[in-house]
């Protein structure tokens, strides 16, 4: 009798070697796939700004060589023949081992993810690191028991009272630290939608002062008078914000009241003398000035300008010199400003 058409273990020599020489096939090929592709991205990634292929090559990295062994000894035995209940249960063994490889390329990819995060924030706030760092725990710690719980499944376990429990526990839980969560869930709007970021001033409602820290639960502003004002996250999160740092040019609007007594010349040639008055000052954009209203004691002219900028302390330079100039010329024409007055008429009959 032929060696090779001898039985072993249920297979003849030759399915065995066929096997075998399957395993060394297969093996050999998942290695060089897995090689080529770190190679060729590795490259692609190092000359492009494209962030995909990065998280690619972290993933591909946490390719476990035994899960690619497993692989391979998978593939050679569909080429023998397998008891029933042995085929089945080695089938769960590789899907279980697939689920926790699944589960580590998932956890790369958060890891990527929040390292990427963590060092676009850290350059504006050393303090985010530590929550953002919190936060990627909390993803994984979650990640891993939806791994555990589909391991759990594929081995037959009913998790369905399991997931309810735990249901049911995490609405106990989240209405107890309902406030808490809801904090935490307005720090990552914060984080993502960007209303402000550190070193921003803001006013909000009647406070206004320089974002000093944005934390887990709560942001810290430095208000102008010094003190340090501490906001709940839900608080920011629902109130209205004015974010002057984004503020490319400040509009600047004031009034000027002469007196009634002032010559009509006079008041036709005052638009013109407050333009050429603001318009002298660089960094600025005139919009108008005009013979706005009659008053009860003044006749009212109105400015508005521009300052193309949002620096608050070049506004208020550009605005005391032109009232400099404002009082300065309004002397040499003897201009007179109108102050509260009242006029008492006696009847002598």
């Amino acid at each position: 009798m032929d060696l090779f058409q001898e039985y072993y273990f249920g297979n003849t020599l030759q399915n065995w070697l066929c096997a075998l020489i399957t395993l060394i096939v297969a093996l050999a090929a998942l290695i060089i796939a897995q090689k080529v592709l770190l190679n060729k991205l590795s490259k692609l990634a190092a000359t492009t700004d494209n962030q995909i292929d990065d998280l690619i090559v972290n993933m591909i990295k946490q390719t476990k060589f035994f899960i690619l062994i497993i692989v391979s000894i998978y593939l050679a035995s569909l080429t023998i023949t397998i008891k029933p209940s042995i085929a089945e249960l080695w089938q769960k063994v590789v899907i279980l081992l697939l689920i926790f490889q699944a589960g580590l390329w998932a956890s790369a990819g958060i890891s990527f993810a929040l390292g990427k995060i963590i060092k676009k924030r850290s350059e504006e706030d050393t303090s985010t690191k530590t929550t953002i760092t919190f936060l990627g725990f909390v993803a994984r710690f979650f990640l891993w028991i939806i791994i555990f719980l589909l391991i759990l499944d594929n081995l037959g376990v009913n998790i369905t009272g399991l997931v309810a429990g735990l249901g049911i526990g995490g609405i106990a839980v989240a209405m107890g630290s309902q406030k808490i969560l809801g904090d935490i869930f307005s720090y990552l709007f914060i984080l993502i939608d960007k209303p402000f970021e550190i070193g921003d001033y803001i006013v909000l409602g009647e406070y206004n002062g320089n974002i000093e820290r944005i934390g887990l639960k709560t942001t810290r502003v430095r208000s102008l008078g010094g003190e340090q004002l501490v906001f709940s996250n839900s608080d920011i999160a629902s109130s209205r914000i004015r974010n002057y740092k984004s503020m490319r040019e400040r509009r600047a609007v004031f009034s000027i009241g002469v007196t009634y007594d002032t010559p009509v010349e006079t008041l036709k040639s005052m638009p013109g003398i407050i333009k050429n008055l603001i318009e002298k000052n660089g960094g600025v954009r005139f919009d108008r000035a005009v013979f706005s209203s009659f008053g009860d004691y003044s006749l009212k002219f109105e400015a508005v300008y521009f300052v193309l900028t949002g620096d608050y302390k070049v506004f208020a330079e550009i605005q005391q010199a032109i009232n400099f100039d404002i009082l300065e010329i309004f002397k040499s024409k003897e201009i007179k400003f109108a102050f509260p007055t009242n006029t008492v008429y006696i009847n002598k009959e």
